[in-house]
């Protein structure tokens, strides 16, 4: 089994208390990054997502960004990570290219409607069928949120092979459309061990 997400069930097994993540005074702990992730997991497969589909992710450096991610390598997926900056044109261009099933989408809660540039560019794409909130709304039918306030349930990261696509990251397209280039698995395994030196 090459899947990322197998990365992350070693280190909870093996280091279940020891922070993987810290944003301000708030530390999560490798176990509970990986029960989030598989609550991540369970709700994507629940909403018929399948092995190789890919789920665009627009979210800042916080620590939703990694709950997400884990759990959609975690559903056999592949993530579409999308600049946060990005206007509704770009992110429609984006859910279209990639052919994302599925948009987990960070907005502040402040923001006007005609400011909610991921709302505006998941309505002009029509073959993306889910729109996740990371924040939960009366307006939302799916909240990573909501999703978190369920009891963690085991799930075992779905086998993918080395080379099946992990990630696509798309160029910024400074000279033609953006283009996506696929990461396999072992692409992003290789890189994390070299840095990890």
């Amino acid at each position: 089994m090459h899947n990322l997400a197998v990365n992350l069930e070693r280190s909870a097994a093996l280091f279940p208390t020891k922070a993987a993540l810290k944003m301000g005074a708030d530390d999560v702990s490798y176990q509970q990054l990986n029960d989030y992730a598989n609550i991540v997991a369970h709700n994507l497969v629940k909403l018929g997502l399948v092995l190789g589909d890919k789920v665009a992710l627009s979210c800042p450096n916080m620590t939703y960004f990694p709950i997400a991610y884990y759990g959609i390598l975690k559903a056999g997926c592949v993530v579409v990570p999308l600049n946060t900056l990005f206007k509704s044109r770009e992110i429609a261009y984006h859910l279209n290219d990639s052919d994302a099933k599925a948009y987990f989408c960070f907005e502040a809660p402040q923001t006007s409607a005609d400011e909610q540039y991921g709302r505006i560019g998941f309505a002009q794409a029509p073959n993306c069928e889910h729109f996740i909130s990371m924040l939960a709304s009366s307006n939302d039918e799916h909240a990573l949120e909501t999703w978190l306030e369920a009891s963690p349930q085991p799930f075992e990261s779905i086998a993918r092979q080395g080379d099946d696509t992990a990630v696509i990251l798309y160029t910024s397209g400074t000279t033609g459309q953006p283009k996506g280039a696929e990461l396999s698995h072992t692409n992003m395994l290789t890189n994390a061990m070299r840095l990890s030196i």
